[in-house]
């Protein structure tokens, strides 16, 4: 009995501890990047957490309300390690252009995302949605396109 309950114990950690490290990039020096992937990935979290506050805001159902603030919170964090473990950790370099105002920029965005868990106020979507914009431009140069 006692084995099967560690047993049980270990496989349950590891898959917590797996799911945990899905979400981030490897911090080990692959390198391997597509920073432009990084930047769609962040805005379809951004247009996840806009559709599930005008899904909360329309309340129809308890049940699909609670689904869709936690879906909102979870599409604010992922938001946020994409923010955190991809670009600050590994993409922003002191010695690269711009590097002040690519921190601003970030720390800004991480800022508009704990609001946007908080809320379901759409003028911190649309504020993250100017702030990924202008991270855009500043990260890969003036003459990006998108």
């Amino acid at each position: 009995m006692k084995k099967s309950v560690k047993t049980a114990s270990a496989l349950i950690l590891s898959t917590v501890f797996a799911a945990v490290s899905v979400y981030a990039h490897c911090q080990i020096p692959c390198g391997i990047y597509n920073d432009e992937a990084r930047i769609v990935l962040m805005e379809e979290h951004i247009t996840t957490i806009e559709k599930s506050m005008k899904q909360i805001e329309a309340g129809e159902n308890q049940n699909q309300t609670v689904r869709w603030v936690m879906n909102k919170e979870k599409h604010a964090d992922e938001l946020t390690e994409i923010v955190t473990y991809y670009f600050l950790a590994q993409r922003i370099k002191a010695d690269k252009p711009n590097y002040e105002a690519n921190l601003k920029t970030l720390h800004e965005i991480i800022v508009y995302s704990m609001k946007a868990k908080q809320t379901t106020d759409l003028k911190n979507v649309e504020k993250l949605k100017e702030l990924v914009h202008q991270f855009e431009h500043t990260y890969f140069g003036e003459a990006h396109q998108h």
